[in-house]
């Protein structure tokens, strides 16, 4: 971390809510979802000419399977905190996809999704994820929040299908939807981040997506998600009373929140950690970053030392450390070397935070917003 990123994350470090416990947070985006289906697809998108090999979300993750939870569950149980707690993924999760057979049935004309645990059937070795997930709720090891219906801007996605874009329905075709260049190198419009507006009128359409798939979460989890992190980080704040009314009293957002408006505007509202609205909900802030797979940093930045520097300057504004991962980075289905290379990464991160902070302890990102809001007045 170089000197100038120093002064900037200790600066944006000094407003929110303090306390002097070593707080650590470890949220996990992107759970449920489909990314790249297979590596024979992987491989024929490659071969057609799709620059799936310069994303590291193409190349590497996919919904995951028995082998990503157990042995990520192995990693979380050899470490423990101050009060002999493992560490625990609050994981962001989806609670469905896209039913690619109905709607090609539709001639794209209708949308159709299907819970996550349907798309679960669809894939090898994927049949005991449903239970490793109730294992890792109970245990509490990797507990769900609600991350959207499905990772997807589904009029977005629509529009350019109907209108007969072939990458898309390239793509489509294979089971794929998160591509960001076509076959020819052209930029496509951001499909996964699910609540930006092309118009304002797609606000209606949202409201329902978060309400169906508040709904479905309870369903499929046994208990209404508290917490919620918008696909990708676009939302406008007028859908923040739909989530208060399903029970959701924080929400996840940058410092600096780009709130898309429609038309291609957006307005900039800075959040700070514990930050109230005006419906009681308060905000939680990321500080620190573990993101082992990518590639956009080169494979030879150090993760786990830009981490502790980042939990140092959080500890030192008396922050908790809310540390942002990709499931990306647990993910073997595609290639088993990368599943092994972040899981080593991250034990030698829990290995070196608790060696360093011997009073440190893991928190569930709900638990966290439930003590600030115990613990704050205003």
């Amino acid at each position: 971390m170089n000197f100038k990123t120093k002064i900037q994350k200790n600066i944006v470090s000094i407003p929110g809510w303090r306390t002097n416990r070593k707080i650590v947070v470890i949220e996990s985006d992107d759970w449920g979802s489909i990314r790249m289906t297979s590596k024979d697809v992987y491989n024929i998108l490659l071969t057609k000419g799709y620059q799936v090999d310069k994303s590291h979300y193409n190349q590497f993750d996919s919904l995951e399977n028995n082998e990503d939870l157990s042995m990520l569950y192995e990693v979380l149980t050899k470490h423990k905190d101050r009060n002999s707690s493992h560490p625990v993924f609050t994981s962001v999760a989806i609670v469905g996809n896209p039913d690619f057979e109905k709607i090609k049935a539709s001639n794209y004309k209708k949308y159709f999704f299907e819970p996550f645990t349907e798309t679960l059937k669809k894939y090898p070795n994927h049949e005991h994820v449903y239970a490793l997930y109730q294992q890792g709720i109970q245990e509490r090891l990797f507990v769900p929040v609600f991350h959207g219906r499905e990772h997807l801007n589904v009029q977005r996605w629509m529009k350019e299908l109907q209108n007969g874009n072939l990458s898309v329905l390239d793509a489509f075709g294979n089971g794929v939807t998160g591509l960001n260049k076509g076959k020819y190198g052209e930029n496509l419009p951001d499909f996964q981040a699910a609540f930006d507006l092309d118009q304002v009128s797609d606000i209606e359409y949202m409201k329902e997506v978060l309400n169906e798939g508040l709904q479905w979460f309870e369903k499929l989890f046994g208990y209404k998600s508290k917490y919620f992190v918008p696909t990708n980080g676009p939302f406008n704040n007028s859908l923040e009373v739909v989530l208060h009314e399903n029970g959701v009293q924080y929400v996840n957002t940058g410092k600096k929140q780009l709130e898309p408006l429609g038309n291609g505007q957006y307005k900039t509202n800075i959040r700070f950690l514990g930050q109230r609205n005006n419906l009681n909900q308060r905000y939680i802030t990321r500080n620190c970053f573990f993101e082992p797979s990518s590639m956009e940093h080169g494979l030879n930045k150090d993760w786990v030392s830009d981490c502790l520097e980042e939990i140092e300057i959080a500890f030192r504004w008396k922050k908790p450390a809310v540390i942002s991962t990709h499931r990306v980075n647990y993910i073997g289905f595609l290639d088993e070397k990368n599943r092994e290379r972040g899981l080593s990464q991250l034990d030698l991160l829990l290995k070196k935070m608790i060696e360093r902070y011997p009073d440190i302890e893991f928190m569930t990102s709900v638990e966290l917003g439930d003590l600030i809001s115990a613990n704050t007045k205003e």
